[in-house]
């Protein structure tokens, strides 16, 4: 088997989940090449060689601009703020190296864009970390809804809300500055269900009518030592949706949703049935089917299970359950398949760059009071 060797940037609640998914893939997949986690970069040589020592790679280093331009690495792994994507992305592809990256994938459709046109010209492999459309539930919600199980589609709801900045007392960090994060909450959390949507259905978004609001308009400085300013940027949104193939539905996000803490969910709404998902119960997956008698009919809970995708290779225990990691997990084999394979990537930067797309309509349409197409 061959390596496939990998270099980390960022070392943060994501880049621990990169690094971890990194080491696990090869003990429950049977991969086409071994992930090799090579070399780390922090924002300091010393902060890198500890990270590398806790996380498991064999190098590390203070600067990230090495790490792209090592000719031993051959995927870039980039968990970096928003704002670094591009920068970092470009570099990499620049070098020549296949690139995995955190969402949303850009600060603007342009740089999106430009991210987009880099990759293809490069002809590298591109995966984005969408990585709640890889839960068993999900693709079994797909499955079902590309059967025809229950009907033709009729209706999309999803809500991906948490509560993670519901303290007024909480500082400013990146996420609340628009040069460094762009979005809010719809991109951070909203950019999930805007995927979801699309994967789950089939159709693509044509239409938005949104809706944005910061609850806190100022936050403390880091730091300590006083003084407010203001948040940039959005704590939560909503948006109506139309799609190409005429299904309608609609979005919401927070992140200062008070008690809500994984509140990913959807609802699909068919001729002959729906299903029901929420990410707190992720390895649930509720299904209602229009038949029999009047009084018989109810929604049924299916624990995923063996039968479903991907999850035998974690147990062969059906009701036992998935995590969060194992979202990743399963994102992992899918890049090396992908990667060894010379196969398309889903969702690549073009179909990420597809998100920032959405994003950018429903905050113009929020600003503009109407209705906005979606282009690309």
């Amino acid at each position: 088997m061959a390596d496939l060797k990998f270099g980390l940037i960022g070392t943060g609640f994501m880049g621990k989940a990169h690094a971890i998914a990194l080491k696990a893939a090869p003990t429950v997949f049977s991969l086409p090449a071994f992930p090799v986690c090579d070399l780390l970069a922090e924002v300091d040589d010393e902060q890198a060689a500890r990270k590398a020592r806790e996380l498991g790679f064999a190098r590390s280093t203070g600067d990230w601009t090495a790490l792209v331009q090592d000719p031993d690495v051959d995927v870039v792994d980039i968990c970096a703020p928003n704002f670094l994507h591009k920068e970092m992305a470009l570099a990499a592809i620049a070098a020549g190296k296949h690139v995995y990256a955190e969402k949303p994938l850009a600060l603007s459709v342009v740089d999106a864009q430009a991210m987009v046109e880099a990759a293809e010209a490069a002809d590298v492999k591109t995966l984005v970390g969408f990585n709640y459309i890889r839960n068993s539930a999900t693709q079994l919600a797909r499955e079902i809804v590309q059967s025809g199980e229950i009907g033709e589609l009729v209706h999309f709801r999803g809500r991906h809300n948490e509560d993670y900045l519901a303290d007024p007392a909480k500082p400013h960090d990146w996420h609340t500055r628009r040069a460094t994060a762009g979005a809010g909450a719809l991109g951070d959390l909203g950019s999930h269900i805007l995927n979801m949507a699309e994967y789950l259905t089939g159709q693509r978004i044509g239409e938005v009518c949104g809706q944005l609001q910061t609850v806190i308009p100022q936050r403390a400085l880091p730091g300590g030592g006083g003084g407010m300013a203001k948040v940039e940027n959005d704590d939560q949104a909503q948006a109506l949706l139309r799609f190409d193939g005429g299904l309608i539905g609609n979005m919401e996000t927070s992140r200062v949703a008070t008690g809500r803490k994984m509140g990913l969910a959807y609802t699909l709404t068919g001729t002959r049935g729906s299903i029901v998902f929420d990410q707190e119960r992720m390895s649930e997956l509720q299904l209602y089917k229009h038949a029999g008698p009047e009084g018989r009919r109810g929604f049924s809970t299916l624990l995923i299970g063996p039968e479903h995708p991907d999850y035998a290779a974690f147990s062969p225990a059906p009701g036992h359950g998935l995590g969060y990691n194992d979202q990743k997990i399963i994102e992992i084999r899918d890049l090396v398949e992908g990667i060894v394979g010379d196969r398309p990537l889903y969702p690549n930067f073009r179909e990420a760059a597809r998100v920032n797309r959405l994003i950018e309509a429903i905050e113009r349409s929020h600003l503009e009071g109407s209705w906005v197409s979606v282009s690309g």
